[in-house]
């Protein structure tokens, strides 16, 4: 990007920065207060020329005299570290592909604070003050972070989550899921440690690293305590580097002033968290990713919604269904994103309660196994129990699938362990928690290790089975009836072949002193003839085990049929208005063409004229 687009800091400043994960607070002033720019252009500098979260990380980093020397200054420092260009605050958060899993980690830290007391999360949208644009809020009750802890969680790597129970055990989970969502993010915690209350401020900003032309990642942190009612600045360094942290928030942040950056916390109550991202990212058409506007009590997300593959009278059911909501709405997504339901916590979307699904009761028949999986040699016996039953919907939708988890935690949503196209496994859903295998850095797959290639023959073979033994519950062919059916077939070709050969030694009678064929003699071979042809068009599927065969008895069969019937009619009413506009739409073209034909030959025409005016000349 041309460094024209860019504003370059004063050099002076260069000590006032703190980097990502230091102790001290500090920040830059990237432009000089005493010349004002106006509003709307203060506003395009906040925010970045591309504001698409896939091309916003391809940019030129600046090179030239003064930026070898701001860089030489920087590595003098007396003390050791790993330098981070800003470009991996991006190139970091590229692992969430689907922006839902980036929401899903902010909850997760939530869901971790439950053992500090949290009881809720709130995820809403708040509007920025300075452009009034969508602010995407995360707001949580826990234990929050002192001066130390809000360090951890804005460096790269660190993680004091160490329990079993507890989802995050990477350390990466807050940055990579805020720069997914977007640009900026800011963090007030609030924490209470004995009787030392402190308030700590984090900017997290891409906006502020780009438009600086920082080639180092540098956090602005600002710490308050709270004495005798009172709130005091805590700096653990000098004033001056306190107010340059202060200047460089308020500069490149929502808010505008101390005392604005201070009412964030009235809200948190004695302890508790918040983050705020801003500057959300678009998609290609300039829309904000996340669609605030369509649904109040629900925050979706764009060009996610698919329906494809279903009948228009099955559209209305699958829309409705959490396989497929969960694609786009958040609070689908998080109704099932923990397995075990919580007793004293709430996610309040939009300030709706997201109410929480069992899966497991979103099946018939069902059935419990239990899987031994081989982790090691030296590990400890590990043993699941997989839930498996038919889809409630079964067998309208071909819904199917398991849903795996891990730490309670939802990884794997309706995986298919089984062919798409084959009708066995049909309308078959699962659920378990796979504690035994660690998930990707996304928290959205599996590392694919042998352990996991395992698992997934195992369970495709526990679906093969339970289909087999109870696909006759959802209107299925059974297994048992297949191979009757199959002797039957073998007995029928056994006799077809048989009255072959017996067909021309068909015995004569003599009639009215005409001869005639015993036709009598004939009938079980003509009956033996029938039944063959009929075997015969059973056998037009390649694998006879895919073959859907409607149960006679079944008394809605009727229904059935009028609405396939229904089905049939408003498919050709489509295709022949399909083929009318088709129509419409060739004769508009032969239209046009016999235009141009007419246009052409006058050009033509007047070429030629032109020409032999020319030659007369």
């Amino acid at each position: 990007m041309p460094k024209s687009d860019f504003h370059e800091d004063d050099d002076d400043d260069d000590d006032d920065v703190v980097f990502l994960g230091s102790p001290a607070g500090g920040g830059v002033n990237s432009e000089d207060p005493s010349v004002p720019k106006p509003v709307e252009a203060q506003q395009r500098y906040r925010t970045l020329e591309c504001r698409n979260f896939w091309r916003a990380g391809t940019y030129e980093v600046p090179s030239g005299p003064l930026h070898r020397a701001r860089r030489a200054a920087l590595e003098s420092y007396d003390f050791d570290r790993a330098r981070v260009h800003p470009k991996f605050l991006h190139s970091n958060a590229t692992s969430h592909k689907w922006a839902f899993g980036a929401v899903a980690e902010l909850l997760d830290n939530a869901v971790d604070e439950i053992h500090n007391g949290a009881t809720f999360v709130k995820v809403d949208k708040i509007n920025n003050l300075k452009d009034n644009s969508p602010v995407l809020l995360f707001q949580d009750d826990g234990g929050g972070m002192d001066p130390e802890g809000i360090r951890r969680c804005m460096s790269l790597g660190f993680s004091s989550k160490r329990l079993k129970t507890t989802i995050g055990q990477y350390g990466n989970g807050f940055k990579t899921s805020t720069m997914r969502l977007g640009a900026d993010a800011i963090v007030f915690s609030r924490a209470s440690r004995g009787s030392c209350v402190t308030l700590s401020i984090g900017l997290l900003s891409y906006t502020f690293l780009r438009r600086t032309l920082k080639d180092d990642i540098f956090v602005p942190m600002l710490d308050f305590q709270i004495i005798n009612g009172q709130i005091i600045p805590l700096s653990s360094n000098s004033q001056d580097e306190w107010d340059s942290s202060l200047k460089t928030i308020i500069e490149w942040s929502p808010f505008s002033s101390k005392e604005e950056l201070l009412l964030q916390f009235e809200d948190i109550g004695l302890h508790g968290t918040k983050v705020l991202i801003y500057n959300l990212w678009m998609n290609d058409d300039g829309l904000l990713e996340l669609d605030f506007e369509d649904d109040e009590e629900d925050i979706l997300l764009r060009d996610q919604a698919y329906s494809g593959g279903f009948s228009r009278s099955n559209k209305e059911i699958v829309h409705c269904h959490i396989s497929y909501t969960l694609k786009y709405s958040l609070r689908a997504y998080a109704s099932i994103l923990y397995l075990r339901k919580f007793s004293s916590f709430q996610i309040i979307l939009r300030g709706k309660p997201v109410e929480q699904v069992n899966l497991a009761d979103e099946m018939k028949f069902m059935k419990t196994i239990t899987y031994k999986p081989q982790v090691c040699k030296d590990a400890e016996d590990v043993s699941v129990r997989v839930t498996i039953g038919f889809a409630k919907e079964a067998p309208v939708l071909g819904i199917f699938g398991f849903n795996v988890y891990h730490k309670n935690r939802l990884i794997m949503p309706f995986w298919k362990v089984v062919q798409e196209g084959s009708s066995r496994g049909r309308c078959v859903i699962g659920v378990f928690e796979a504690n035994f295998m660690e998930p990707a850095h996304d928290k959205q797959d599996f590392e694919r290790t042998p352990l996991f290639i395992r698992l997934e023959a195992k369970l495709r073979q526990i679906v093969l089975d339970y289909w087999k033994h109870n696909c006759h519950l959802i209107g299925y062919q059974s297994y048992s009836t297949k191979t009757e059916k199959r002797k039957l077939k073998d007995s029928d070709k056994h006799s077809y072949e048989h009255s072959s050969k017996t067909q021309h030694k068909m015995p004569s009678v003599h009639v009215d002193g005409v001869t005639r064929l015993d036709v009598s003699a004939a009938e079980p071979s003509g009956q033996a003839c029938a039944q063959y042809s009929i075997v015969e068009q059973s056998e037009l599927g390649e694998d006879s085990e895919d073959i859907e065969i409607m149960d006679i008895s079944d008394p809605t069969l009727i229904e059935k049929i009028s609405e396939e019937s229904i089905q049939l009619f408003m498919r050709r009413a489509e295709l022949q208005l399909k083929t009318a506009q088709l129509k419409q739409t060739v004769e508009e073209l032969e239209h046009e063409l016999e235009e141009a034909k007419n246009r052409y030959s006058q050009l033509v025409a007047d070429l030629e004229t032109r020409r032999t005016q020319q030659v007369k000349k």
